[in-house]
C-alpha cells in the first residue's frame, strides 16, 4: 500500500494532484496562512514525488519563498509550490490532503503539527491521526 499513488483534485475538477505514495506523516501547520485555509500538507518534490494538473491562481506570502496555488474556478487551495529550487535543483511541493478522492486512505497517518505562528518549529508529537482532525 505504501507505494499506492494518492488522487486529490479540487470541488470542481479542474485542478488535480497526484502523490506517488503514502506520506510518513501529514502537516497541520498554524501560520497566518495555513491556519486560515484549513488545509493538511503532504511534502515532497515535484515532477518526483508529486504531480500537479490544471491552471490555477496563486497567491505569493511576503517572503516570497512559496506560493499557495487555488482553483480559478471553484478556489479550492490544491497545493503550495516553492519559488525557488532547493540545492538538488528541485522544487519543494506539498499538496493539500483534504481534496484526497478516498479520505479513508490516509486515515492512520500520524499527524505532524508545526508552529508555523511564531515559533517556525516542530511541536512533540501526541499520537493524533488523520482521522483525529477529519473523520
Amino acid at each position: 500500500m505504501k507505494n499506492q499513488p494518492l488522487d486529490g483534485h479540487c470541488h470542481c475538477k479542474h485542478v488535480s494532484w497526484q502523490y506517488l505514495s503514502l506520506p510518513d506523516n501529514i502537516t497541520a501547520c498554524n501560520c497566518t496562512v495555513c491556519s486560515r485555509y484549513g488545509v493538511l500538507w503532504a511534502y515532497g518534490y515535484l515532477n518526483d514525488t508529486v504531480k500537479v494538473y490544471g491552471k490555477t491562481k496563486c497567491y505569493t506570502r511576503g517572503d516570497k519563498e512559496l506560493s499557495f496555488h487555488f482553483c480559478n474556478t471553484c478556489g479550492c487551495v490544491a497545493y503550495w509550490l516553492a519559488n525557488y529550487p532547493r540545492d538538488n535543483g528541485q522544487f519543494r511541493i506539498a499538496v493539500n490532503m483534504r481534496l484526497i478522492d478516498q479520505p479513508e486512505k490516509i486515515k492512520l497517518i500520524p499527524i505532524r503539527h508545526f508552529e508555523g505562528l511564531h515559533s517556525f518549529k516542530d511541536l512533540p508529537t501526541n499520537k493524533t491521526k488523520v482521522k483525529d482532525l477529519w473523520f
